[in-house]
């Protein structure tokens, strides 16, 4: 049985994972359908923006409880290792990545929003990390990506209280990149897509690249990687065809 959602419209394809009975709460058959699916679209040169998002009420209300409650120490251990595995394929994959939060994001919701590229948020959503209220914290790499995301006070501020945020709040922190009205999510994540496919692809994954791996670099070493990687661009068709369209006051062909 398939949880996920498939809908494309040209470069763009937009997943959304329909598990509405539980608000979309993940276990390993979505998390391993998810990372499959992410894989498959990787592979395909055609696609330059994936959107994710969420049916009804919730983007993703987290990991499926029901599921984890019996787990042994060992057992949680594997499934941690597995979301973690999921979200690092996400964050990696060449397309640019877009989390149209739809509704609640919350527990491992939130931390499949993070891996994300860009998050946009409708007005009503909420997001959170509420863990900490089950006697547990976020084991999809969420204690890590969140302080990077937002800074280290916020993030223990979050985990601490285990409350929901607004969308609106969620923006101001730097949790989300934009907050749109309700009906607006989708067609205005498709409009950013739009912006996004225009450029060269090539180019966008590997700079991504660069801030992903950067982050946990030295600056000095960092730059180094960056200049290196710069000048392999120029061995591109991409550099060749962009520069060359630019001069000659044209859109490129990428």
């Amino acid at each position: 049985m398939s949880y996920l959602e498939k809908k494309r419209e040209g470069a763009v394809v937009t997943i959304t994972i329909n598990r509405p009975e539980v608000l979309n709460a993940l276990d390993e058959d979505v998390l391993q359908e998810l990372r499959d699916t992410f894989v498959e679209l990787d592979g395909d040169e055609d696609v330059k923006v994936i959107i994710l998002t969420g049916v009804k009420r919730a983007f993703v209300a987290g990991a499926d409880i029901s599921v984890m409650q019996k787990m042994t120490p060992e057992e949680a251990q594997a499934y941690s290792r597995l979301g973690q595995s999921v979200f690092d394929c996400i964050e990696q994959v060449r397309p640019v990545t877009i989390a149209a939060v739809n509704g609640f994001a919350l527990g491992g919701g939130c931390e499949l929003a993070m891996s994300c590229d860009i998050r946009v948020a409708a007005a009503s959503a909420k997001l959170a990390i509420p863990e900490t209220s089950l006697g547990v914290f976020p084991g999809f790499a969420g204690t890590q990506r969140l302080p990077r995301l937002v800074g280290l006070g916020i993030a223990k501020e979050m985990l601490a209280t285990a409350g929901m945020i607004s969308a609106q709040r969620a923006y101001e922190v730097g949790l989300v990149n934009h907050v749109v009205e309700n009906e607006q999510l989708l067609p205005f994540c498709m409009e950013l897509a739009g912006k996004i496919t225009k450029n060269s692809c090539k180019a966008i994954a590997a700079g991504k690249r660069l801030m992903t791996v950067g982050m946990e670099m030295p600056f000095d070493r960092a730059i180094e990687l960056e200049a290196a990687q710069f000048g392999v661009t120029f061995s591109t068709y991409d550099q060749k065809e962009g520069m060359t369209a630019f001069l000659e006051k044209r859109p490129p062909k990428f």
